[in-house]
């Protein structure tokens, strides 16, 4: 009987030892490689270059998968992550990686000449708007059109930024800006200077055969001269001949 005891404990021992080498040796091993998961680390202010490597010391791969354009952090630097850090993660898995980059400077267009609207739209499809605009009495430009700006053209701003623009009124009130008459007949000139509120001077003829009779070849007050009353244009004006100036001075008698 003690026999039998003796023998059922040594068997008992040797089947629990054969357990624990199978245990340790197949299953244990197997489980270990199985489960090959690690707690991810942080990233998020590390550049780029250096989470990559950080990621490949540990079986992981990186891939940038988004782009923040800021001056708040230095440009590559990594701001986000996914999973996030401290998540269970395997090895050899691809982790996410948000990186911020420089803004973008936006060239400023000329819009001075334009019409506000048409300034408003070139702003807009280069991500620039408008801040402030202004009103003034100009008559280098035709009412509604854009004056000035500011920055100027050519200089380099962050999207999103806004211009402020001076938009022309047009002639000031109870001001005469002197018409371009050359080129016009006689009776279109006329014509134009009394809309002007301006009034026809001296007319002198000149002979000249290529341009039709009766054209303004000159006038005494250059064209775009803004005078504060009215004045008296003189003109001289296109004739075939001597005699067409000659018959053209006994008319006028």
């Amino acid at each position: 009987m003690l026999s039998k005891i003796l023998n059922f404990s040594i068997a008992l021992i040797l089947s629990s030892l054969m357990i624990f080498l199978l245990f340790d040796w197949l299953i244990m091993p197997f489980y270990i490689r199985k489960d090959n998961s690690v707690i991810l680390m942080n990233l998020q202010g590390k550049s780029i270059d250096r989470a990559l490597r950080e990621l490949s010391a540990e079986g992981f791969k990186g891939d940038v998968f988004d782009t923040l354009f800021t001056s708040k952090v230095d440009p590559e630097t990594v701001i986000d992550q996914y999973p996030t850090s401290g998540s269970k993660v395997k090895r050899g898995r691809t982790i996410k990686l948000k990186i911020a980059q420089a803004e973008k400077m936006i060239d400023v267009p000329n819009l001075v000449g334009q019409s506000r609207r048409s300034a408003e739209i070139s702003l807009q499809q280069l991500g620039l708007n408008v801040d402030t605009i202004y009103t003034e009495f100009n008559p280098d430009y035709q009412e509604g059109t854009v004056a000035w700006q500011f920055p100027k053209f050519g200089d380099q701003i962050k999207k999103g930024y806004g211009l402020q623009l001076t938009v022309s009124m047009g002639l000031p009130p109870d001001f005469f800006q002197v018409p371009q008459l050359f080129g016009l007949s006689l009776n279109n000139a006329k014509e134009k200077l009394k809309n002007s509120k301006l009034k026809l001077g001296k007319v002198s003829y000149q002979q000249n055969e290529d341009l039709v009779p009766y054209t303004v070849l000159d006038q005494s007050i250059i064209p775009g001269t803004v005078l504060e009353q009215s004045a008296k244009i003189n003109l001289v004006v296109s004739i075939l001949d001597l005699q067409d100036i000659f018959d053209t001075l006994q008319n006028n008698k």
